[in-house]
């Protein structure tokens, strides 16, 4: 009787202990900073009429708080609630608690490389940049007999084509103007696409306004059903770089909706609820120091390296806000997706461990 029990008893340890997630979903924000994430609104920024678009009231009402927790979930209200109480996040620098890029450049082209490659490749120093030459841990997803053709990724700049090497990698990459449904488009696939063309076009035609990104992307996740979506949300940065601190937060406001969305359809799908891990992150950092340089990046920018992320699924352990000290880089993502979906990543080029602490005891 008692080698049954002993038996059950590892069995039911293995069992529980088993690969739970079927499907992830990363979503990405463009630049979007670590300050606002954990601190809430920059009365400094908000105060200064060079930024805060005649408005300052507007902000005031909407993001403030003398309490920097209450003034980050006005900003954040799905992720400091959901995601702080069934998964974790990482990046409060104010505890010690560092996430950074390793790419020594800090812009996009090469932390959007870093995150999906697990790599940093010096060559890649320029946002039009070629076609990447590095496998990403998409294409080696899709790779997998059990994700192949289950793969697809959405972003608003034109510029994923090329980051996630869309020719070589044999995934769909859809990307600001990019048509949606093939030779095949649906009714909901005009519409988008009709909508998005004639669309307001501040960022010209190299990038698309969100909304269209996450339509398209959410359009996806209910009728193809996709075991790996990636959505890249831009206005972030975007409204950073034309000062329009209203905007900025409106926009990262509206990505926490949208994350919101996608989260409630997926745990009310049976396909995805309770077998699917979300993370969040971004591709870059921003200027701090000097209020004024908020607005950019690059490598002459102090803070620019600065970055955060979330994750909430199966895998995850419902830790909340982390605030150990500790040193992590954005070149573990890869690996951390790859074994988040039970997989080792491997590639031609180098690959950086995964995020140990992120995963359940």
């Amino acid at each position: 009787m008692k080698k049954v029990i002993l038996i059950v008893f590892v069995l039911t340890g293995f069992l529980s202990s088993a690969q739970k997630t079927e499907n992830i979903i990363i979503i990405t924000t463009d630049g979007f900073r670590w300050q606002e994430v954990f601190k809430g609104m920059d009365t400094a920024i908000a105060n200064d009429k060079k930024f805060n678009q005649g408005d300052s009231t507007y902000i005031y009402k909407k993001y403030y708080s003398a309490d920097g927790n209450e003034s980050r979930k006005k900003i954040m209200p799905f992720f400091w609630s959901e995601i702080a109480s069934k998964g974790q996040i990482y990046g409060n620098r104010d505890f010690g608690n560092n996430v950074d890029v390793s790419n020594p450049y800090w812009f996009s082209y090469p932390g959007y490389s870093e995150i999906m490659t697990g790599n940093v490749d010096l060559q890649i120093n320029a946002n039009s940049y070629k076609a990447n030459p590095n496998v990403n841990v998409l294409e080696f997803l899709n790779q997998q007999p059990k994700e192949k053709g289950k793969t697809v990724a959405f972003g608003a700049w034109d510029a994923f084509d090329r980051i996630l090497n869309e020719k070589r990698s044999n995934f769909p990459v859809i990307s600001a103007f990019d048509k949606v449904g093939g030779k095949k488009p649906t009714a909901n696939h005009k519409l988008l696409n009709e909508m998005r063309d004639n669309s307001f076009k501040p960022f010209h035609e190299d990038e698309c306004l969100d909304v269209f990104t996450h339509y398209e992307a959410l359009n996806e996740l209910k009728t193809n059903k996709p075991k790996v979506l990636y959505i890249a949300y831009g206005e972030t940065d975007e409204w950073a770089h034309a000062g329009h601190y209203k905007s900025y937060l409106d926009a990262a406001n509206q990505v926490d909706k949208w994350i919101k969305e996608i989260w409630n359809f997926v745990q009310n799908d049976p396909q995805y609820k309770n077998k699917t891990t979300l993370l969040i992150t971004v591709d870059h950092g921003r200027g701090d120091k000097t209020k004024a340089q908020w607005t950019d990046h690059g490598k002459d920018i102090e803070g620019a390296s600065q970055i955060w992320f979330a994750a909430m699924g199966p895998e995850i352990a419902p830790k909340g806000e982390i605030k150990t000290a500790t040193q992590l880089y954005q070149k573990q993502f890869a690996q951390t997706i790859a074994k988040i979906m039970g997989y080792t990543f491997t590639a031609p080029h180098p690959v950086e461990k995964e995020i140990t602490e992120l995963f359940k005891n």
